[in-house]
């Protein structure tokens, strides 16, 4: 089996962190950082069991941006995650 690498994001909502692997589009959560991490790898392991990706697709461009109070955007920035 190939192995691969995935994009977790991960965002405190309330009492649980919510974590994402926008690659394959799959969601999960946790009580811990590390909960929520080994949950969403395995909600995308049983996904791509289900619905396998090319190994040749790309990583997805992670951007920033900042809007001040008045709604103008004031910087941004962005790279390919390698």
């Amino acid at each position: 089996m190939e192995e691969r690498t995935f994009t977790v994001i991960l965002k405190k909502e309330e009492d649980v962190y919510i974590a994402e692997c926008p690659e394959v589009g799959t969601f999960s959560q946790g009580n811990t950082i590390d909960e929520a991490v080994e949950n969403i790898k395995e909600a995308t392991e049983l996904y791509l069991e289900e619905f396998p990706i090319e190994s040749q697709e790309k990583k997805p461009i992670i951007t920033f941006f900042e809007i001040s109070s008045n709604g103008t955007i004031k910087k941004g920035i962005g790279r390919e995650v390698t």
